[in-house]
């Protein structure tokens, strides 16, 4: 596992501010996490109350997101950081831009759960997302926790990941069409299925954005729009 040095500065100050941030992405982190998790239980239990307090939530994350980029911004500022201090700032600016996206990903989980739930979805095709939503919930924790440690070999892993995601997003989308070719009068809840279908697996492509800046974090490369393949040959 390689690791940044983010307390060898001269002035203690730029380490606690570094530190600070660094901090302050992993409980933005906690709380996105926390936002899928509970939307996708939400959605698979029927339950509107915590789907409505997931729609609700969302505003946390988002100021997070500002709070964060404003302390990024005046560390840019005051003390012009190079070399891994750069990275660090740039790569802190570009996660919490993934999590935000996936906090408004969640809050779509949220928003469909109560309104699949309002309905006589006796069919029950929201469990047909169990799958799916496992394979992202374990994505997301995985990247985020490659994250907190620094860990490349983990980020690699966990990016390589999206093909089974994308692979069961693929089947789940046919099994929804065929749900609605056998009862076309399942067409808004399946439409909504579909929706959160979709929320999900980009839930899973923002995942391998934070595994990326991780390997530019820690390497300094730049892998994204790079092959799977390549990257593993390179890396482990």
């Amino acid at each position: 596992m390689d690791k940044l040095h983010l307390d060898q500065h001269i002035s203690q100050q730029f380490n606690n501010e570094l530190e600070d941030i660094r901090n302050k992405v992993l409980k933005m982190g906690g709380l996105v996490e926390e936002q899928v998790s509970n939307g996708l239980i939400a959605l698979l239990e029927g339950d509107t109350d915590l789907g409505a307090l997931v729609a609700q939530n969302d505003f946390e994350v988002n100021a997070l997101e500002v709070e964060i980029d404003e302390e990024c911004t005046h560390v840019l500022a005051r003390r012009q950081p190079a070399a891994s201090d750069l990275r660090l700032i740039v790569t802190v600016i570009k996660v919490i831009t993934d999590l935000e996206r996936i906090g408004d990903e969640a809050e779509k989980l949220g928003r469909f759960s109560v309104e699949l739930a309002a309905t006589d979805d006796k069919a029950g095709h929201r469990k047909d997302l169990l799958h799916l939503g496992e394979l992202v919930r374990s994505m997301l924790r995985d990247a985020l926790d490659a994250f907190a440690r620094l860990d490349v070999d983990a980020a690699i892993r966990t990016a390589a990941r999206d093909e089974d995601v994308n692979r069961e997003y693929e089947t789940l989308e046919r099994l929804l069409a065929t749900h609605l070719v056998e009862d076309p009068r399942q067409v808004s809840k399946l439409f909504k299925t579909t929706w959160c279908a979709r929320a999900l697996e980009r839930i899973g492509d923002h995942s391998v954005n934070i595994c990326e800046y991780v390997v530019y974090l820690v390497k300094g490369r730049d892998i994204r729009h790079t092959s799977f393949d390549k990257i593993r040959s390179e890396f482990l």
